[in-house]
């Protein structure tokens, strides 16, 4: 006598695929729900706070104020002082790449060699970085003053017959920020830089050398290209950085002479907290971070690094 066996069918491998890839997207988004919250709270919030008041005509903190539109944008986008504010950071970012990238490369290159007290060098490198912001312009102010350490070596050296004022024009004043900044930040992309080259495998450079390439050749076709992937991020976040940087501007020179370093930062703090002008000020943020965004995307698009096919 046959006992039928009943037998409860499986569901399809394609659906115990599909509810099982449903349990990890869902357990994904409950991992990095705290962290959305958070940038919610801490971006998202504030960002469109900023352009719901660059909307309305409020002046001080804590004041009402009606909805006016676009007039903020339309005032910001014929005003001379705002274009020449952004031009000034332009220059600023321009400057502090070029100085900064140099020196970190010089720096990165010499660490990466063996020598005594490399170790020490390495850790040293570091100490103008992790100085606060107010030590470094006490500092430097002192070292540039007309009685300052750089002034005495420059008259003692006679390459000049008087103390120089680094901050008294306005192209010398928007120079020595520059470097002063630079002299800050430029540790930070040198041990980077460092890490990357330290990450190159050294059969390379034998192999190179072996083949006969000299130092300069095994830099542009070795170092450079496999460097490309660290100098793409250093690129984009170090330009963002640059051009947000305000407090050692304002401490510094507080955006003179003659507005010599106001770059948009400084004018969003001046237009905010000594004009009055909240507002106006929430425009230029808006429009800042407008410009910041685009750049991002057209430098993600045309200068990162190409991934070989295969790869």
């Amino acid at each position: 006598m046959n006992h039928a066996v009943h037998l409860t069918p499986r569901p399809p491998m394609f659906k115990r695929r599909f509810f099982g890839l449903r349990r990890n997207m869902l357990a994904g988004y409950l991992f990095i729900a705290p962290l959305l919250l958070w940038l919610a709270a801490t971006i998202l919030y504030p960002l469109l706070s900023a352009i719901a008041l660059s909307l309305q005509d409020v002046r001080i903190i804590g004041t009402p104020g009606k909805f006016i539109g676009l007039d903020n944008y339309a005032r910001l986008l014929s005003s001379e002082s705002f274009w020449q504010s952004f031009g000034r950071s332009i220059a600023w970012v321009v400057g502090n790449a070029v100085v900064q990238t140099l020196a970190a490369f010089a720096a990165a290159l010499i660490l990466n060699q063996r020598f005594r007290g490399q170790q020490f060098a390495r850790i040293w490198i570091i100490l103008s970085w992790i100085v606060p912001t107010v030590v470094v312009v006490i500092i430097w102010r002192w070292l540039l003053s007309s009685s300052g350490v750089v002034n005495f070596l420059l008259m003692s050296l006679h390459l000049t017959n008087e103390p120089i004022g680094f901050f008294g024009a306005p192209t010398s004043a928007a120079a020595s920020v520059i470097l002063i900044n630079a002299w800050r930040w430029f540790p930070f992309m040198a041990v980077t830089v460092l890490a990357g080259l330290q990450s190159i495998p050294q059969e390379l450079y034998e192999a190179a050398a072996v083949d006969g390439a000299t130092a300069i050749q095994r830099f542009w076709r070795i170092t450079l290209p496999l460097l490309q992937p660290v100098l793409f991020v250093l690129g984009l976040v170090g330009t963002l950085l640059s051009f947000n940087v305000f407090d050692i501007i304002w401490l510094l020179t507080g955006g003179g002479p003659s507005n010599a370093t106001t770059t948009l930062p400084v004018l969003i703090y001046d237009t905010a907290f000594t004009k009055y002008r909240l507002s106006q000020a929430a425009a230029i943020s808006v429009l800042s971070g407008l410009a910041l965004f685009i750049f991002a995307l057209l430098f993600i698009r045309f200068m990162a690094p190409k991934q070989e096919e295969g790869s």
